[in-house]
Parts: structure tokens; sequence; C-alpha cells
């Protein structure tokens, strides 16, 4: 694979409690609140400050309760593992398909799946965590919209599954814009207009992009990924989205989006 920031993000090299300090420290307290989607019944959220005090030490031991292991209160690279383990799953199965575009669907339905989210301190510090730091190459923060950076990791691990490259078709990025702009270079962007016209040119595997018509420049404001395609409806899974379909949102989504309605262009991924 390209984009291989997701490595880093589910290991841990040595162990830490209470007294510990430092990043190691918050990507412990991110992966407690990240599990609490996963344990809603158990209380894991905890403040992301870099500091293994008294609660995050609970939080690790309720943890440690919910699958069914001793409670030390101390997070062994095992244990991590086990904290981390949806991204792990995300990332490293590789399933059973027999062309990139099922590839690129079931790989993406995996991530959806998983629960992946984005974590949030306050409202300047957001697009957090080790799912966005996976997906944009291991930046993050509030300027890193990351629904690009979604589309492109799930077309590399496809990709990569068959022996190819997705930066064959388009070039590394984060940007809506420069994403739709080599589409139109290369003939691959599918303008909206052509789109309301024959929807058999959107194909499951391709990728959306959403589009601003206001103004004299165009402006592509968020990405996914098409699932399905039925009359003038997508179905699509989106990162970096809301349940409202919004372009800054806060995790994966499955979405439904009618093109009738909304200035959507498509980028073929044929060949890839």
């Amino acid at each position: 694979m390209i984009k291989t920031a997701f490595r880093k993000e589910a290991q841990l090299a040595t162990t830490l409690q209470q007294g510990s300090k430092g990043f190691d420290v918050q990507r412990v307290q991110e992966w407690l609140c990240l599990n609490a989607q996963r344990f809603p019944n158990v209380a894991l959220n905890t403040t992301l400050d870099k500091d293994f005090g008294p609660a995050t030490e609970r939080a690790v031991r309720n943890f440690e309760r919910a699958i069914k292991r001793p409670q030390t209160g101390r997070v062994t690279p095992d244990l991590f593992a086990a904290l981390s383990e949806p991204l792990s799953t995300a990332f490293q199965t590789e399933p059973a398909a027999s062309d990139v575009r099922k590839a690129v669907i079931r790989i993406a339905q995996m991530h959806l799946r998983q629960r992946s989210a984005e974590l949030h301190v306050n409202e300047e510090q957001t697009n957090l965590g080790p799912w966005v730091r996976s997906y944009c190459d291991g930046l993050e923060g509030k300027p890193f919209k990351w629904c690009v950076g979604f589309v492109q990791t799930i077309l590399d691990q496809a990709a990569s599954g068959f022996g190819r490259a997705f930066t064959v078709i388009m070039p590394h990025t984060l940007s809506c814009d420069q994403l739709a702009l080599s589409g139109q270079q290369s003939g691959r962007l599918i303008d909206n207009a052509k789109l309301r016209k024959d929807s058999r040119l959107a194909r499951p595997g391709d990728v959306f992009l959403l589009r601003s018509s206001a103004g004299p420049v165009n402006d592509w404001f968020h990405a996914g990924l098409i699932t399905s395609v039925s009359g003038d409806v997508l179905e699509t899974i989106e990162g970096n989205t809301d349940s409202k379909g919004g372009s800054n949102g806060t995790a994966v989504f499955a979405r439904v989006r009618n093109f009738q309605k909304a200035t959507l262009d498509v980028f073929s991924i044929e060949g890839l």
C-alpha cells in the first residue's frame, strides 16, 4: 500500500500505566473513547490530555472488564492491540473479491462496520484521532477534512490486493479540488449534467464529488464512494460526514444521495 500511516496506529512499543505521560498516553485515551461506541454501556470516555491519571486507569480497567481480561489498569502492547483492533481489522483483512470495484465496496463496508470516526477536543480541535491520521498520511486537525483521505485509502487497499496502485488513475492528495481537476484532465470526471441524462455513467466503486455551483470557479467540497446506483439515487459510503450528509462531520456513514437534486460529479475508477 501507498498509504501506510495506519501501521503506526495499531502498535505500542512499551507498557503504560498511571504516571505515564506523552503522546502514547493520548493514543490510549483516543482508543478508549473510540471503543465507547463498541461498548456503549461501559464508562470508557476520558479526557485526551496525555496524562495517565486515575481516570484513564479506571477507563482501562473498565475496558479490560468489558473484554473479559484481568483488570490491571496497565496498557501493555497486547492490550493496546485489543484497543486498536477495529483499525487492524479494517486495514488488514482482505475480503475476497473478483474485481477491484467489488473489493472497493467490501473494504469500504468493512471500515463502516468498524465504526471509523474522528475525535474532538473542542470546536477548534477537530478531525483528530487514529482513523483520521491513518486516512490522512499521519496528519490531523481542523484543516484536514478527511473525506478524500478515506476514499483514497479504500482505493489503495483494494488496488494493492491486485498488485496495483491507485495513483495510476489519480494523484495522491487530500484535496477534493485536486482530485476533481485531475479527473477533468484525464477525462475520468463525469459532469453532473451528463449523469442526470444517463445514470449508467456512474458505477459501483466510483468516486462521487459534491460541487458548489456558486461563484465563477468550481469548488468541490466533499467526496465519497458509490456502492450502488438505482434510478436517480446513489447509495454511498463516505468519511467525514454525519447523519445530515454534511461535508465536515464526524465519522464514516452509509448514505443515499439523489444526483438530480445535488450537483454531484463522478470520478470513474475504470481500469484501476
